[in-house]
C-alpha cells in the first residue's frame, strides 16, 4: 500500500504533463506498475490513485447498492472522469484536458501526498482553499483526532 506525503510545485508542460515527485514515485508499490487512475477529486482537485489502490477502490464501488440513486450518482461522478495514465521515463503523468479545466490547472500544479492517493491542485486554488478553512490546525486536529 502506498503512503504518499509531502508537497511540491511543478510546471505543467504544453502537452499537459506534470512531474510526480521522486519521493512519491518511490512510495509506489510494485503492484501499481507505474500506473495511476486519475479522476475528479473533491474541492476542485485531481485525485491520482496508484493502480493497486484504484483496484481496491473499484472493489468498494462494485459493492455499492446500485438500486440507490445516490450510489449510482456517485459512481457516475467518479468514473466518468476516470482515466488510466502511466508514468513516463521522466516521472511525469499526462493530465486530461477535462480534469485540468475542472481543477483550474494551467501552467503550474501543486502535488500533494494524501496517504493512498496523490492530489493535484492549481496552486492559487489551494491557497484559497487554505484561507477558507474555518478552523485553525490545532482545533481541526483536536476535532478529528482528539476523540
Amino acid at each position: 500500500m502506498a503512503s504518499f506525503k509531502g508537497q511540491a510545485a511543478y510546471s505543467v508542460d504544453g502537452k499537459g504533463r506534470v512531474a510526480i515527485p521522486a519521493k512519491m514515485r518511490a512510495a509506489l508499490s510494485p503492484e501499481a506498475k507505474g500506473t495511476f487512475t486519475m479522476t475528479r477529486g473533491f474541492e476542485r482537485c485531481i485525485f491520482l490513485y496508484p493502480l493497486d489502490e484504484w483496484e481496491r477502490m473499484e472493489a468498494d464501488i462494485a459493492g455499492l447498492n446500485m438500486y440507490s440513486r445516490q450510489n449510482r450518482d456517485f459512481v457516475r461522478s467518479m468514473l466518468m472522469w476516470a482515466d488510466e495514465v502511466a508514468l513516463d521515463a521522466q516521472g511525469r503523468v499526462p493530465l486530461t484536458r477535462p480534469l485540468m479545466e475542472y481543477a483550474g490547472i494551467r501552467e503550474r500544479a501543486l502535488i500533494i501526498g494524501a496517504l493512498e492517493r496523490v492530489e493535484i491542485w492549481d496552486p492559487d486554488a489551494f491557497a484559497r482553499y487554505l484561507e477558507e478553512q474555518p478552523a485553525d490546525y490545532e482545533t481541526l486536529a483536536e476535532r478529528v483526532m482528539g476523540g
